[in-house]
């Protein structure tokens, strides 16, 4: 995101002096990425950031894969891995919070699909595999950074460079539904938006005044801190954990300024593209990763040629797995299929897929769809994680036809 910020106190040059009001120098941190040829901010630490006092191995949450074999597509009825949370008396609700609760829902080398449904603050946190996309499904959080807080709440993603030590603070009555998607890599907006200089081009459908960065700095105080660390390994996926303990809180950071940093934005801010005829899946893309996309569907007008079929084609994934998240609304190609807010299908490469029988003829003549869907495009094959398998309704595969493999 080369889109410059600048947030509480910085010396005027860069790796000067910059004292304390007691005379000692802070801290001065540079964060960057690809090896100080890319996007970076530097951040000014009351502490050393380096500093560690104990370290310990950290159980990940199971992340496992199997291959979608035999090869079909899938419905994965994502409110069934955490049930009842809403209604279900304190006593008995899940002790889970947004990060160590995620279960594994599908899988590659380039990205992992995670969900959960939580209540509980995170412990301080730090992905050092890659960036993460987090899209807020339902409820608030606050989410507590090295460079400051997000107040974030639903149709939020919250875009975390790799390596922010963060925390999330679920708000209100309501459970918190995060639909987490981690990259081993970076997360950027698409290029074909930027100009080569990295501004917003006037043809994309955000820009800059759509990105909420954290405000003022947080001084937290605290010591012996412990920061949940996953970072490569020799474990499932080639991930593995640590508990780093700190001597000091990681929060003390006095200012910083830059063009790497974490931030929020709310797809109400997304102006859809459209045309007089259906438009292909590019045009909803939020948000690029390495080897995968991240589109968004909203409520939208739709095709206004006078002979327009609204919803889409058929179509075959050539290159790539098509995952879609059903976040709200009334989603008109998959009309009889069983699917509902919370639902994820899969759409694998090599299998034709479109519109549910009658969908076509029933999309004549609409000129406005209601309907908030996440989708991810992988160009590698995604395996499916225990919260993926546990999850399958088993029937999807059959419901264009209309008849299974006993039948």
């Amino acid at each position: 995101m080369a889109f410059y910020r600048r947030v509480g106190e910085v010396p005027r040059k860069r790796h000067t002096q910059f004292r304390r009001p007691d005379g000692r120098l802070y801290a001065e941190e540079l964060m960057g990425e690809e090896g100080f040829s890319s996007g970076s901010t530097l951040l000014y630490h009351r502490g050393v950031p380096s500093s560690l006092v104990d370290a310990r191995p950290w159980e990940l949450p199971d992340q496992t894969t199997t291959p979608n074999s035999p090869l079909v597509p899938r419905h994965l009825k994502l409110p069934d891995l955490f049930p009842g949370e809403e209604t279900m008396p304190a006593p008995e609700r899940r002790a889970v919070d947004p990060v160590t609760g995620r279960r594994l829902v599908l899988g590659n080398a380039d990205v992992r699909i995670s969900y959960a449904v939580s209540r509980l603050p995170s412990p301080l946190y730090r992905n050092a595999v890659g960036d993460e996309c987090v899209f807020v499904e339902r409820g608030t959080a606050t989410v507590e950074t090295v460079f400051g807080s997000l107040d974030v709440g639903p149709g939020d993603y919250v875009v975390l460079p790799r390596a922010t030590t963060h925390q999330w603070l679920p708000t209100g009555d309501e459970p918190l539904r995060t639909y987490a998607i981690e990259a081993t890599g970076h997360i950027a907006p698409p290029k074909r938006y930027l100009s080569k200089y990295g501004q917003f081009l006037e043809h994309a459908p955000y820009c800059e005044r759509d990105l909420r960065g954290p405000g003022e700095p947080l001084l937290a105080e605290g010591t012996d801190v412990e920061v949940y660390v996953k970072h490569r390994g020799a474990g499932p996926g080639g991930l593995a954990g640590t508990v780093h303990v700190v001597p000091e809180h990681p929060f003390d950071v006095v200012g910083w300024d830059g063009c790497l940093y974490p931030y929020a934005f709310n797809v109400a801010d997304f102006e859809p593209i459209t045309g007089r005829v259906h438009q292909p899946p590019p045009v909803h893309q939020v948000f690029q990763g390495p080897n995968f996309v991240i589109c968004t569907f909203v409520p939208r007008k739709v095709d206004y040629h006078p002979l327009a079929v609204p919803v889409p084609y058929y179509h075959s994934n050539v290159d790539s797995d098509e995952i879609m998240f059903y976040v709200d609304g009334d989603y008109e190609a998959r009309k009889g299929s069983g699917i509902g807010k919370g639902s994820v299908t899969v759409h694998p490469g090599g299998h034709s897929h479109g519109p549910q029988p009658a969908a076509v003829e029933r999309s004549l003549g609409a000129e406005y769809f209601d309907e908030l869907a996440v989708m991810v495009d992988t160009f590698r094959p995604l395996g499916l994680g225990e919260g993926g398998r546990a999850v399958d309704d088993g029937r999807y595969a059959w419901s264009w036809s209309g008849r299974g493999p006993a039948a």
